[in-house]
């Protein structure tokens, strides 16, 4: 019995030497944190129940029969998070640069598998340099078993992907196919072909981190959600952001009520919206004035400007805010927004989270460039979201609301719930100048007349009464009572109820 208690202590400090004293201080000489660090991090304190801490790989060819390490290259298991429980796998680079072999994925999808039992999120934390080559094929079999595993429980359990060293070929699938993705800035990157078969095809000069880093991907493609300084603040944020969530699509979201009352008035709001209809504002004022104590957690805040979207409180309530940015190409909604905003309202929708919709967008971006875009289908996303979305639905329109982003953005006819909009609304086919040009084409020589037609036309339609009177607006409110409007119509949605007819999916347009 003594031999074995000698050797279970000498293979577990070998497993958490993980590849060696000499390659940990290679990886925190690159500023980073081991495997076992990170998870220390992010869990609470002696919270970690860790798995499979004997496996080791069964590959032979190559001279990998004397090359083993208890673990394999991954440290998996469970925890909690300010006492609520997920599960987690952290890849390992100083065990063969974190590459994944057969015996690494079966490590992973057992604690997916586990995950999606007893309902509760999986946390990836990613640094690994790929698939293990000297494995071949059975490595690519493992990477097809995880992703049938993140497919599977897409929308049932929520999935994090915190990548905080390198993601190449088929590792960057199983976070494309998570709900949010998280890097660290000058040591994560993420790329289906390396700099170095770039250059061989496209003969282009281009370095991992253009290519593939946090900036790149936070600001240029929209694949990372937001990128953060370094592993330490990127656990603490992604901490913080968990709070937020449900631990599966069978709950609500934590309720966390802070010291701010409901009933809180912010009169510097009525003053928001300038007189000059064609003057930007800051929406995040808007936000952040509306939701508990000012903490508002946003979503893509480099990528696709025009378009806000985050987590919030509303009397402890996690709501989803999406909101039109004026100060960004006028709040339009173009390609990038519209894609931006509808994965969002998805995951909202699927995770029980009610959507605060803010709106002031003058319609979809006009131009070629959207045109040969797609901005048809991919405006037709952000529809296809919020018509689908069974979740408590509250829009507030704070000044225009032209043409078809009218409807797209959670209105009355797409089961919006309350429907709000304050006294500076205007709710139109478009803008004025552009609507009496068109009605009244044949003036277009008497600028007199034309402007005497567009008073006309503001005074009919530059306010928010014509939908009041359709019923398509609930209620013409003050600006200061924002905050109060929405708790009220939230606290009478917690029990909304309906269903979508039964399907086996519908046919987003992607």
């Amino acid at each position: 019995m003594h031999d074995i208690i000698k050797q279970l202590e000498a293979k577990r400090e070998q497993a958490r030497l993980g590849g060696g004293q000499k390659r940990i201080n290679a990886q925190h000489g690159k500023g980073k944190l081991t495997a076992r660090e990170r998870i220390e991090l992010l869990l609470d304190d002696g919270s970690f129940e860790e798995w499979d801490m004997f496996v080791e790989h069964r590959c032979t060819d190559f001279g990998m029969a004397n090359e083993s390490v208890p673990g394999d290259g991954v440290v998996t298991g469970y925890g909690m998070i300010n006492g609520r429980l997920t599960f987690v796998y952290s890849q390992d680079f100083t065990v063969f640069g974190g590459s994944l072999s057969e015996a690494h994925a079966e490590k992973i999808c057992k604690v997916m598998d586990q995950a999606m039992k007893v309902g509760a999120p999986v946390i990836g934390l990613n640094d690994s340099g790929g698939a293990r080559i000297q494995e071949g094929v059975a490595s690519l079999g493992g990477y097809a078993e995880i992703f049938q595993r993140n497919v599977s429980a897409s929308g049932v359990i929520p999935q994090i992907s915190l990548i905080m060293g390198p993601s190449a070929g088929g590792a960057v699938y199983s976070p494309a196919l998570t709900d949010f993705i998280f890097m660290v800035k000058d040591s994560s990157y993420m790329f289906v072909t390396g700099p170095e078969v770039v250059k061989t095809v496209t003969h282009e000069e281009v370095t991992a981190e253009e290519l593939g880093g946090a900036m790149t991907h936070s600001t240029k493609s929209g694949v990372c959600d937001r990128a953060f300084e370094n592993d330490v603040e990127a656990i603490l944020m992604l901490r913080r952001f968990f709070n937020y969530l449900p631990l599966s699509n069978k709950e609500k979201p934590p309720v966390r009520k802070g010291a701010d009352t409901a009933e809180r008035l912010d009169y510097s709001l009525d003053t928001l919206v300038p007189d000059n209809a064609n003057k930007p504002y800051d929406m995040h004022e808007l936000i952040t004035k509306t939701v508990d104590d000012g903490d508002f957690f946003e979503i893509q805040p480099d990528y696709a400007k025009n378009i806000i979207i985050g987590f919030a409180r509303i009397e402890g309530q996690t709501v989803g805010i999406v909101a039109n940015q004026p100060l960004v190409l006028a709040g339009c909604l173009d390609i990038k927004s519209s894609i931006k905003a509808a994965r969002f309202v998805r995951f909202c929708d699927a995770f029980n989270i009610p959507v605060v919709t803010f709106v002031d967008v003058p319609g979809f971006m006009p131009g070629t460039s959207q045109e040969y875009g797609g901005i048809i289908k991919h405006g037709a996303k952000l529809l296809y979201a919020y018509a689908e979305c069974t979740v408590p639905k509250i829009t507030v329109i704070t000044r225009k609301a032209y043409g078809g982003a009218y409807d797209v953005m959670a209105s009355k006819h797409l089961r919006g719930d309350v429907n709000f909009a304050w006294p500076s609304a205007e709710i139109a086919v478009m803008g004025p100048k552009g609507a009496v040009e068109i009605i009244f084409r044949e003036e277009k020589g008497d600028p007199t007349k034309l402007a005497e037609r567009e008073a006309e036309y503001k005074a009919k339609f530059a306010n928010p009464f014509v939908a009041g009177r359709r019923g398509y607006i609930d209620d013409v409110i003050m600006p200061h009572e924002t905050r109060k409007r929405v708790a009220r119509s939230l606290a009478m949605l917690k029990d909304k109820d309906i269903e979508n007819p039964w399907r086996k999916h519908g046919n987003i347009p992607l």
